[in-house]
């Protein structure tokens, strides 16, 4: 394959580097004093794991040619099944279990309504998000969780501690879930079984692939991303919080947007969601920094994703 023919394969992710390298030389040019310092990047790595985690999970259920809203609320519900089981076992290996376990269930019962019901996606997580949500708060009674007893041990200098002072831990699990995202996505034959659910699944039933199978199985997945990330929050704040997970929901879809996932399914990238993220992540430190109001924070949103889906349209147009 020559040179001509690589930049043809990869013009998304191509553009989507120079919109991010484009941004980043925006930012040291406004704000010098913040970003030609390396602590604002460490700050980037410890909170935009949380978008990303997420974001991978989406990307994912768009490929497969739906969507889900009720991730949010999944975060702060596994953030609580784990604090809860934590506290009743004393184990925190149970209580991570059971977290992870709780997004997954949420994750099945999306995947059978949408498919097996036939409810459209965005009704069903729409109408969850606010069930999940509602409900963790009436077993809660609206009152925080601290975690206090998950300062000092191992497994929370493994989850969110620093490596070598300096990079947050969250930072390199969502490096490595990237990696296991993309490998199932394009390396894998169930990436294959989403990729043709997504584009044309009465094509991909005809193919002897189960639709229905393999989207429950990628709300599934959704769901667990999901769940660890609220986990995760909830060990690097020490408190679970009625409140986990709000916030996200438009961070997480724009940075997925940013990098190239289709809405229409069959089409994604896992390398643009990693880059997005970390482009949303940087967004509000970035414009508060250049001296602007954190007003201007949606609004910048809004043109960065009208940009990238614009270059991304015009970019698969000539491949």
């Amino acid at each position: 394959m020559n040179v001509i023919e690589r930049i043809k394969t990869y013009n998304t992710q191509l553009g989507l580097t120079f919109i991010g390298l484009l941004v980043l030389i925006l930012f040291m040019v406004t704000a010098p004093g913040t970003f030609l310092r390396g602590r604002i990047y460490s700050s980037f790595l410890s909170i935009t794991p949380f978008i990303g985690i997420a974001g991978l999970g989406l990307t994912l259920v768009l490929v497969s040619g739906e969507i889900d809203l009720s991730f949010t609320a999944v975060m702060g519900f596994a953030g609580y099944v784990f604090a809860v089981t934590m506290g009743f076992t004393g184990s925190i290996i149970l209580g991570i279990l059971a977290g992870l376990a709780s997004g997954a269930v949420v994750g099945m019962l999306n995947g059978m309504l949408v498919t097996l019901i036939g409810i459209p996606s965005i009704v069903v997580t729409l109408g969850m998000q606010f069930l999940i949500r509602g409900a963790t708060n009436i077993i809660a009674a609206g009152q925080a969780t601290t975690l206090t007893q998950l300062a000092g041990t191992p497994i929370h200098s493994l989850l969110v501690g620093e490596i070598g002072g300096v990079v947050p831990a969250q930072s390199i699990w969502f490096l490595v879930l990237a990696v296991l995202v993309w490998s199932l996505l394009f390396r894998h034959k169930f990436g294959d079984h989403i990729l043709f659910s997504g584009d044309n699944p009465e094509t991909a039933e005809m193919m002897g692939i189960s639709v229905t199978r393999t989207k429950i199985i990628v709300f599934m997945i959704f769901g667990a991303l999901a769940a660890f990330s609220g986990i995760l929050d909830s060990f690097r704040l020490r408190t679970w919080w009625p409140t986990m997970g709000q916030g996200y929901l438009m961070t997480t879809m724009a940075a997925v947007f940013i990098g190239g996932t289709s809405m229409f399914g069959g089409e994604g990238t896992v390398y643009g969601t990693f880059l997005g993220a970390f482009i949303i992540g940087s967004l509000e430190a970035g414009i508060v920094a250049a001296g602007l109001s954190g007003f201007w924070t949606r609004f910048i949103y809004g043109i960065l994703i009208l940009i990238a889906v614009t270059i991304h349209t015009l970019l698969r147009r000539q491949s």
